[in-house]
Order: C-alpha cells, then structure tokens, then sequence
C-alpha cells in the first residue's frame, strides 16, 4: 500500500500460468511508517509473481464509551465503503475474528484449490477495530482467522501480506523459512 493506498494486478501460480487476482480491502490507513516499509518489502516480494491490489477506506471515529446503536452505526458505515470496493463474482474472504483458521501449507492449497476451481478473483476484507458489519460477513464466502491472539490493527495486513507471499511460495514449491 502506498500513500495513495492502492495497487493493482494480480498474482501468477505455478508455471502452467494459472493466473489469481487478489485484492485486499481494508479500514484504516498504515499510519506506521515501519509496518508500511514492511508491507512494501512484501509487495516487492510479491512481484516476482505478479502484484497484488491493496486498498483502505477511511475509518470512522470511535468514542471511547461506545454505546451498541453507535457500535452499529459505525459498522455499516464502514461496511458500507468496504462493500463498494469488493467487485461482483470475486471470492471474498473476511478476516474475522470468529473465522476458521489454517495452516499456512491449507492456506496454500485453498488459494491454489480456488484457482484451480475457477474462482481466482479472491478479495480480502479487514474491518476496522470493532471488526466487520453483518452485511459484509453476510457477502463473504469465507471467514478467516489468523489466530488466536489478538493484532493491532496495522499489523493485520502486513501478516496477511507475509501468508500470501509464503502461499505463493508453497504453491511453486519453492523453498521458505519454516
């Protein structure tokens, strides 16, 4: 992501040419400077096989005492901006706390299974703090953890960024620090 928060492509699998259009649409922009440096190594990564498309919309204030009408409100606003960035057909996956989790090796093989099957437009989605509104949840075809433990919202996408980076890697079989 870079200042202006967007770039486009898509990813290359395997040498047969199976092509992937991934995008990742988030709330909030990187506000730190050495998770974007992060982020932007992983792009750089990333473009030996092909790029990926990153984008944020703005995020909505949070009052500290958050009352759940308001905890709603922000939601679907929020939601709102994300929904119109996520295109008709792709295979959203929302990052949710409450999501399955994988294996970075079954996060591999599901990218690679999406792609073999016909769906290789895939979209991420990252709420913003109080998460994802119930209608983007309801859009998505998937919801995905990645752990357990609980994140600041900045490092979200650049661990996201790492686990395509390290799937891409699986899926040509070439060689990652485990």
């Amino acid at each position: 992501m870079t200042a202006s928060g967007l770039r486009a492509g898509g990813l290359i699998t395997r040498d047969r040419g199976l092509a992937m259009h991934i995008r990742i649409v988030s709330v909030g922009r990187i506000k730190e400077k050495a998770v974007q440096a992060a982020m932007d190594e992983y792009l750089k990564r990333l473009s030996a096989y092909g790029r990926v498309e990153l984008s944020a919309v703005p995020d909505e204030p949070v009052p500290e005492k958050l009352s759940p009408a308001l905890e709603g409100q922000v939601l679907a606003r929020e939601g709102e901006r994300l929904l119109r960035l996520i295109p008709a057909g792709t295979y959203l996956i929302a990052l949710d706390v409450h999501g399955g989790q994988m294996t970075s090796e079954e996060f591999a093989g599901h990218l690679e299974g999406l792609a073999v099957g016909g769906r290789s437009d895939v979209t991420f989605v990252i709420g913003g703090t109080l998460g994802l509104s119930p209608a983007v949840l309801g859009r998505s075809q998937m919801r995905l953890s990645l752990s357990k433990m609980t994140f600041t919202h900045q490092l979200v996408p650049l661990i996201l960024l790492e686990q395509i980076y390290r799937a891409m890697k699986i899926i040509k079989g070439e060689p990652y620090h485990k």
